[in-house]
């Protein structure tokens, strides 16, 4: 007996480096897929639909994903406002697949876990988040696992670590490493860079969620999502310098020095209380999602190689020119 659920519509909020991707991904799965965001994506296949939609906005949410049998919520906030502006999305996004009687497959990183005393994460590691946004994610992933509990909806949670591919720039496996290393400058880096860290590549989250919201083994659990092969940001380094062609550089910033910026740079100030991640090992385990689905994953030199190309591809693609505007 297949294990697979049925290829009804297949409804993706957000058109992120994530949300992008896993549309793609259901599509060349021949899983009919809509994207939902507030403007159109300009990348957008011709084999994915499209509508706008704002998820704070319930009723309009409901309204957008009415026809759906899976719905997955790969949504994002502004950092500096990320604790303030990311639940109302979340709960938009559960009341549409509440009364749409739809399976919720939910994106979440591993803020929620808190300082683990270099432990390695497995689904079963304690909910224990010593920050604001760590405390927010807790609050969030509880709403979830209330909502299944009580049968009001059907969930699968996939939870992934810091992001890195073609297109992601705004983390720490982002611009200040990769656009650095192709420009010959050196690496900006938190914390430790000799602990081995995990990092989550973009194509392979995607496949994980399609994964999650396609097969019935997946319904009403909390998975880990797997990728390369963990080592420590040193070593992901080394690969990066290997695509570049000269060795790479690291300035590796104390998080006293982040702290200080944060007083005036809020970004850095949201950086700074995350800094524990890299203090320590941070390991993410992926065993159990492995051992069920048994899906390759990228190697970490090819999805290296894979995001320096990207980024040196940017480097030397000329802007297009400015346009005049039409009176």
């Amino acid at each position: 007996m297949s294990n697979a659920v049925s290829k009804d519509l297949h409804v993706v909020f957000g058109a992120g480096q994530v949300g992008s991707a896993l549309a793609a991904r259901l599509a060349d799965l021949g899983v009919p897929v809509r994207v939902l965001s507030r403007n159109r994506p300009a990348d957008l296949a011709e084999s994915v639909g499209w509508r706008s939609a704002d998820a704070t906005d319930a009723e309009a949410a409901t309204d957008a994903t009415a026809d759906a049998a899976v719905i997955y919520q790969c949504l994002n906030a502004p950092y500096t406002d990320w604790p303030e502006r990311f639940p109302p999305l979340q709960r938009g996004v559960l009341h549409a697949a509440e009364r749409n009687d739809a399976l919720l497959v939910s994106l979440e990183n591993i803020y929620a876990y808190g300082p683990t005393a270099g432990k390695a994460m497995t689904e079963q590691t304690p909910l224990a988040a010593t920050t604001v946004k760590g405390r927010t994610r807790v609050a969030m992933t509880q709403e979830l696992l209330t909502a299944a509990e009580s049968g009001r909806v059907r969930i699968a949670i996939g939870r992934a670590s810091d992001f890195f591919g073609a297109g992601v720039t705004e983390t720490t496996l982002g611009e200040r490493v990769f656009a650095n290393a192709v420009a010959g400058k050196r690496a900006d880096f938190i914390g430790n860079p000799d602990l081995p860290h995990t990092y989550s590549y973009v194509p392979d989250i995607a496949a994980g969620l399609a994964t999650l919201g396609t097969d019935k083994r997946a319904v009403n659990s909390v998975w880990h999502l797997p990728g390369p092969e963990t080592v420590t940001t040193r070593a992901v380094l080394d690969l990066v310098a290997g695509e570049v062609g000269h060795p790479v550089a690291i300035r590796s910033v104390p998080k006293v020095v982040v702290r200080g910026l944060g007083l005036f740079n809020p970004l850095m100030r949201e950086l700074a209380e995350m800094a524990y991640e890299f203090e320590e090992p941070f390991v993410l385990d992926t065993s159990r999602y492995q051992s069920t689905f048994a899906t390759a994953t990228t190697p970490l030199a090819t999805a290296i190689a894979a995001t320096v190309a990207w980024y040196r591809d940017r480097a030397t693609t000329p802007s297009p020119p400015l346009q005049r505007p039409i009176a």
